[in-house]
């Protein structure tokens, strides 16, 4: 187990972290759904209070940066509903499969995702976890299961689950009914034996078992298995909604007020109803499942990070058209950096490093055509 001698600062609304660029607020919100006058709120927020977007994160929240009034921002989110409890503002995360009830999979996860924070909320003791401890909830497709959550329930049927710890299948099947209920013994168990762990994979063998025994009363025990994984949904329509992506998760406050209700994906990516793609196109989002700008990511970068060594969004959109997967980072944190394979990209003094390459900035687009 893990000797934590720093505390978690996973920030929230309350405890907002300290930037370069001023006070970043984290605004959880469960299962990624924003109706939409809370959408239009964070919009106002975002422009009269921070530096006019809201930025996406890769847990299907959302963030303001620059934030002038703390205290303000606090008032105006509790009113939308978007901090219901203080005690809990950090714990609150929760990962869906974003397109549940609105396209494909096997159970609408959606009335389970508001079991869930609901519990988590009523649980005075929960409100102790870390913030980096991560709920989930796959509504049978794959998407959300292989996101690296703590706990997850994931449909196998319209009326039952399996559930996983640490992405791994435990043979345990919970029915629909009792999924939340089982997620939040698992939450409550490693709060109670975590020691200074974040997260369930830095606890030992004996840790693990004392979580799992805390749901098998709610389960029926099978074999595990090795279930498929669908990865996330990509750009483009499904039926009568629209997977759009804002370039490097930044959404501009004039667009969100556009946008109506929607969910945030934990890939950086919107599910948007009742607007059209080409809308969204015309908006800036990008809607085309082919377009290269998908395959290049970057953290925030300077001037909005300190430690970072270079303005990294605009030195990767230069790139943009090439068409390789890429992330570029402002120091080694890598903050942002995608799951699936890509080149990494490091500023560095003079340039950076491409693979561990150093490459001037003038000739990043020949050292990453060379990755193609």
């Amino acid at each position: 187990m893990p000797s934590r001698t720093r505390p978690d600062a996973c920030p929230g609304v309350l405890a907002t972290h300290e930037a370069a660029d001023g006070p970043l607020a984290r605004v959880r919100l469960p299962g990624g759904r924003l109706r939409a006058e809370q959408g239009r709120l964070l919009a106002d927020c975002a422009d009269e209070l921070g530096d006019g977007a809201v930025h996406l994160t890769s847990r299907g929240n959302l963030q303001l940066r620059a934030v002038r009034d703390t205290e303000e921002l606090a008032e105006r989110l509790s009113h939308a509903g978007l901090l219901p409890s203080a005690g809990h503002d950090r714990v609150r995360n929760v990962l869906a499969s974003p397109l549940s009830g609105l396209h494909g999979g096997s159970a609408d996860v959606r009335p389970l995702v508001a079991a869930l924070d609901e519990a988590v909320r009523s649980s005075d003791e929960l409100a102790d976890l870390p913030g980096r401890f991560l709920l989930a909830v796959d509504d049978g497709r794959g998407d959300v299961a292989c996101e690296g959550a703590d706990a997850c329930w994931r449909a196998t049927s319209p009326l039952e689950g399996a559930l996983l710890l640490d992405g791994a299948d435990t043979g345990l099947r919970v029915p629909a009914s009792a999924a939340a209920s089982a997620l939040v013994e698992l939450a409550l168990a490693f709060q109670r034996v975590r020691g200074r762990a974040w997260r369930v994979g830095e606890l030992d063998d004996e840790g693990r078992a004392a979580v799992l025994d805390s749901a098998r009363p709610l389960a029926r025990r099978v074999e595990p298995a090795r279930l498929p994984l669908s990865g996330p949904p990509p750009v483009g329509t499904y039926g009568r909604v629209v997977v759009a992506a804002a370039p490097f998760g930044r959404l501009r406050a004039t667009v969100l007020r556009s946008l109506g209700e929607l969910v945030v994906t934990p890939w950086r990516t919107l599910v948007v109803t009742g607007v059209a793609g080409q809308r969204l196109a015309d908006m800036g989002l990008v809607v085309d499942p082919e377009a290269p700008s998908l395959r290049v990511s970057a953290c925030i970068g300077s001037p909005g990070c300190a430690k970072s060594r270079s303005d990294v969004r605009a030195d990767a959109t230069a790139v943009l058209d090439l068409g390789v997967r890429a992330h570029f980072s402002g120091c080694e944190r890598r903050c942002g950096r995608p799951r699936e394979p890509h080149v990494d990209v490091l500023a560095d003094e003079g340039g950076y490093r491409v693979e561990g390459n150093l490459v001037p900035t003038a000739e990043l687009g020949n050292a990453l055509k060379g990755r193609l």
